[in-house]
């Protein structure tokens, strides 16, 4: 490969020609520095930050939805099990109506609320009508209460006057519970005669043992024979405790079970819904005065201080361009000096 002839490849323009790229690449380094930083603090302070919000948002949503989609797909789903499952609310036998329990949830809205309140409030008066639980609020109230199934027609026509918006009756059995209640009230009772007959037998035992002990006068046997009787009985005397509580517990939630077997419950929940609201209006005027003051701030706030700070950064560029432009010329000067030489 052949040079032209005209190319001086002398060792000082070498250097000449080293020391110009050298210099090229700093003034383009720092040019792109100055550049570089005060457009990405221009992007973080405007652009960035009121996208970054909408992005986290869809990004959430997205994975949710992905979240969700995976959970569908499984060996559950594709491999068909022998023996189908067995629902776990079914009951067992042929009497579960025998322990069927109905409830009703009533929603109403009102223009007087008082008033109506005061009619279910006038319930509690009744014999037949059981009050467990009544709150009152500033624009609404709520009531949970029992009845007698014989009167359960008398009220719901009460509440049906009340023009309900909504009024749903849900019926379930409690079969199941009172049967799980009962067996484990049968298991505890053997497991309580099991340790009333283990403590009867341990005492007497040890009682033989005792007096075995006794005569022969083995004091240090004796002892130990105390010690270790005294821990079994404590020991199984817990246990008993224990076993009783269980029992006591088990009898009262069956019991509370059984007597909702006599009642129908009910839920009243009342809302007040006018169609001219004073209050409501007073804050929706109170909400736009506060809107109107915030956009006239904010075109204050755009005319005078974010328009200070355009003009600054406008300044700051016409700055850069200058100290660019005079390190170009001086630095042209130089190059043509040092050609020269």
């Amino acid at each position: 490969m052949h040079l032209p002839n005209n190319l001086n490849l002398k060792p000082t323009n070498i250097l000449k020609i080293a020391g110009l790229a050298i210099v090229a690449v700093v003034i383009v380094a720092l040019a792109v520095r100055l550049v570089g930083s005060s457009f990405t603090s221009l992007v973080s302070k405007t652009g960035i930050d009121q996208g970054a919000p909408a992005f986290n948002g869809y990004g959430e949503m997205a994975f949710d939805k992905a979240s969700g989609g995976a959970v569908g797909l499984s060996v559950r789903n594709v491999a068909t099990p022998a023996v189908p499952p067995i629902n776990g609310d079914t009951t067992v036998g042929d009497n579960a109506e025998e322990f069927e329990v109905t409830e009703y949830s009533a929603n109403i809205e009102t223009r007087q609320l008082e008033n109506t309140c005061n009619e279910i409030v006038a319930l509690k008066s009744r014999d037949d009508v059981i009050f467990e639980n009544a709150n009152k609020y500033e624009k609404s109230c709520n009531y949970s209460f029992k009845v007698k199934r014989k009167s359960v027609g008398e009220i719901l026509t009460i509440i049906k006057a009340l023009d309900p918006k909504e009024l749903n009756e849900n019926t379930y059995t409690i079969k199941q519970q009172i049967d799980d209640y009962t067996s484990e009230v049968e298991i505890l009772e053997k497991k309580m005669s099991s340790i009333e007959e283990t403590l009867s037998s341990a005492i007497k035992a040890y009682d033989d043992i005792t007096l075995l002990a006794t005569k022969t006068k083995d004091v240090e046997s004796l002892a130990k024979i105390i010690d270790s009787k005294i821990g079994i009985i404590e020991r199984l005397t817990q246990q008993r405790i224990d076993i009783n509580a269980q029992l006591e517990r088990l009898e009262r939630s069956k019991t509370e079970q059984l007597d909702r077997l006599d009642y129908t419950y009910f839920n009243v929940y009342i809302v007040e819904n006018k169609f001219i609201d004073g209050q409501n209006l007073k804050d929706s005027w109170i909400a736009a005065v506060k809107s109107f003051v915030g956009d006239i701030n904010k075109v204050i706030q755009d005319i005078t201080i974010n328009l200070a700070g355009l003009l600054f950064l406008v300044l700051q560029y016409i700055i850069y361009f200058f100290i660019v432009l005079i390190i170009v010329k001086y630095g042209w000067k130089l190059t043509k000096r040092i050609w020269k030489k």
